[in-house]
């Protein structure tokens, strides 16, 4: 049996789909499952078990046996979310339980980190594990993956086979539940939807034009042809960036799905919020020597070809993959 924790959200049940589309039914699905609004990201999919996230630690360790691969991308999300102390509980902690119960029981295991533990990137963006302890992350969210992946290196024991992935700006489909944390691409496209305009946050450095904020963004079916290349593959242990390994502007990216929707770009500046202004990227990219390195040569998607079969197949029919 495969286990995937967050398997009813954004990225965990994109992972399902190319999990059944290679043939893998034997899924355990693991989340909080009273979430109703993402019922439409699982519910035709092929699985055998659905187990609540709160239930989950005391069946694996019961069923452990029986589980040949653990994929845990659930986790708390939400950046502007403050509470330390759920972040130790729901990304920290019981990140811990699953690595040591999947140490105890050699299961191996692939779990998400985040690019958010790069901070404003003053080290970089290179999966470096050397310059792991030297990061600065901007908020708690940033805070709980990288002092888990601190941890996970500092262990004398680990399972058979891990690797983590540090998730940079995934957009695609299945988000629809996300709300605030959404991709700015699903904003985009309902804002044009309803308005015929785009609404961008500002640049307040000068040094960056307004719009001209650069991230790396990546589709989410590459994210899953990345994560499935881990458990296929004889991958070595360790940490990875997962991004496109390009930087794009926010300006790139509102053009991009106007033309999609063949419309002229409307675009308002506005400033960026209060609460999250001296905690913003202005630029990430990720280094993703590492991974190619390890064999993965597959291209990545462009955010236009991205942009447009997302807008194109998915958002425009409200449909999920």
């Amino acid at each position: 049996m495969i286990v995937i924790t967050g398997a009813a959200g954004f990225i965990g049940s994109c992972l399902i789909s190319k999990l059944n589309d290679q043939g893998h039914e034997n899924l355990i699905l693991v989340d909080d499952f009273s979430q109703l609004q993402k019922i439409d990201n699982y519910h035709t999919k092929q699985f055998v078990q659905k187990i609540e996230r709160s239930q989950f630690l005391k069946w694996f360790e019961a069923h452990a046996a029986e589980v040949t691969y653990v994929f845990h991308i659930g986790a708390r999300t939400d950046t502007t979310e403050f509470n330390v102390a759920l972040f130790n509980e729901l990304n920290l902690d019981y990140t811990k339980s699953i690595w040591n119960t999947c140490t105890k029981h050699f299961v191996p295991l692939c779990y998400a980190s985040s690019a958010a533990t790069y901070g404003l990137g003053e080290f970089g963006y290179d999966d470096d594990e050397s310059k792991i302890n030297f990061l600065k992350p901007l908020n708690p969210y940033g805070d709980s993956k990288n002092d888990f992946d601190k941890w996970a290196l500092q262990q004398a024991t680990c399972p058979p086979k891990w690797s983590a992935f540090k998730f940079f700006n995934v957009y695609g489909p299945n988000e629809y539940h996300k709300g605030r944390m959404a991709s700015v691409i699903f904003h985009s496209f309902n804002q044009i939807s309803e308005s015929g305009q785009v609404k961008l946050f500002r640049s307040h450095r000068p040094d960056y034009a307004d719009g001209g904020q650069l991230r790396d963004f990546v589709y989410v079916k590459d994210v899953i042809d990345i994560l499935y290349f881990a458990f296929s593959s004889s991958l070595s242990n360790g940490i990875y960036n997962l991004g496109s390994g390009k930087t794009r502007s926010f300006l790139d990216l509102a053009k991009a799905v106007f033309k999609t929707l063949g419309k002229e770009p409307t675009i308002e500046f506005i400033d960026t919020p209060i609460d999250i202004r001296d905690k913003y990227q202005y630029f990430t990219q990720a280094n993703m020597s590492k991974l190619v390195k390890e064999g993965y040569t597959k291209k990545m998607t462009s955010l236009e070809d991205g942009v447009d079969d997302y807008v194109a197949h998915y958002l425009k029919a409200h449909k999920h993959l």
